[in-house]
């Protein structure tokens, strides 16, 4: 370095920034700037969709199953390897069925919101990637709302979809500091069947709801019957007394669209719409 040269001040030195000593920059910025953009779009309550990300299309699926069919019939005997891909395509169809309920019940949503008066608007939000997350904003979009994506970054890059709002799309390192903004501002959660990161997204919130650390009521919908009923056994959870049964009141499962829609809608009316619920949403 020349003596007419200087080092950058320390919040321009990128090694700097990515280094060990400012972790706690790095956390307070993932704090800052979000809560800096969401107060200038004026988002306030959200409502979240959870669900695996590797959910296809009804679209896309239904191709995978009609070429997976197609190379049995060209190959005129069914091997193993074949049988196993149709399979797949088979079970990737029916998971398929919840990215259009997500779609459909994200879209509904939207159109009700944005029929409401005063400053109050249920916000789509997802984690912003493909599948379930996907879907969620496909049907907002598809509504004409505003949509958010609280992405995250991952060893292997993780695209935002094309749906998310693209003045809200945000993007983080620290998974606790988008969890955070996920609990924040939601009023609501809807978890789509999905793996071990929407697992472990449901299963936070909903013990923060048991052990009441957010102050508002926030109603959750396990959508899938099939699907929750077989992955996780929440009576046994019951038998073995590691819960209580009115804990299992915490969320609520549906099949329908219709039905889970007028479920939000009711307790988002009672909770929030009416004097008592505004008074809940200062406690926010």
């Amino acid at each position: 370095m020349s003596t007419n040269e200087h080092p950058p001040v320390p919040y321009l030195n990128p090694e700097f920034i990515k280094s060990q000593e400012a972790r706690l920059l790095r956390i307070m910025a993932e704090y800052i700037e979000p809560n800096s953009r969401l107060k200038k779009f004026r988002i306030r309550d959200t409502i979240v969709f959870f669900g695996s990300a590797r959910s296809l299309a009804p679209e896309v699926a239904s191709v995978q199953l009609e070429a997976a069919e197609q190379q049995i019939k060209e190959a005129g005997s069914l091997t193993k390897e074949l049988e196993d891909a149709r399979t797949r395509a088979q079970q990737a169809l029916k998971l398929a069925r919840y990215y259009q309920d997500a779609m459909e019940l994200s879209r509904r949503v939207t159109e009700w919101s944005k029929g409401l008066t005063g400053q109050h608007h249920f916000i789509i939000c997802s984690g912003g990637s493909g599948g379930m997350m996907e879907a969620a904003n496909r049907g907002a979009s598809a509504a004409r709302g505003k949509t958010i994506g609280f992405n995250i970054e991952l060893p292997h890059e993780q695209d935002v979809n094309q749906y998310v709002s693209r003045e809200l799309v945000f993007n983080f390192h620290y998974f606790f500091m988008r969890k955070f903004w996920f609990v924040y501002l939601a009023k609501a959660l809807v978890v789509f069947p999905g793996g071990f990161g929407t697992m472990d997204e449901m299963f936070e919130v909903l013990t923060l709801i048991q052990t009441k650390k957010p102050r508002k009521s926030m109603p959750v919908i396990l959508f899938g019957r099939e699907f929750w009923d077989e992955v996780i056994n929440f009576e046994a959870l019951v038998r073995w007394g590691v819960v209580h049964r009115d804990d299992l009141d915490i969320f609520y499962k549906t099949d329908s669209v219709d039905d889970a829609f007028t479920y939000l809608r009711a307790k988002l009316e009672s909770l929030y719409l009416t004097p008592q619920g505004l008074e809940q949403m200062k406690l926010t």
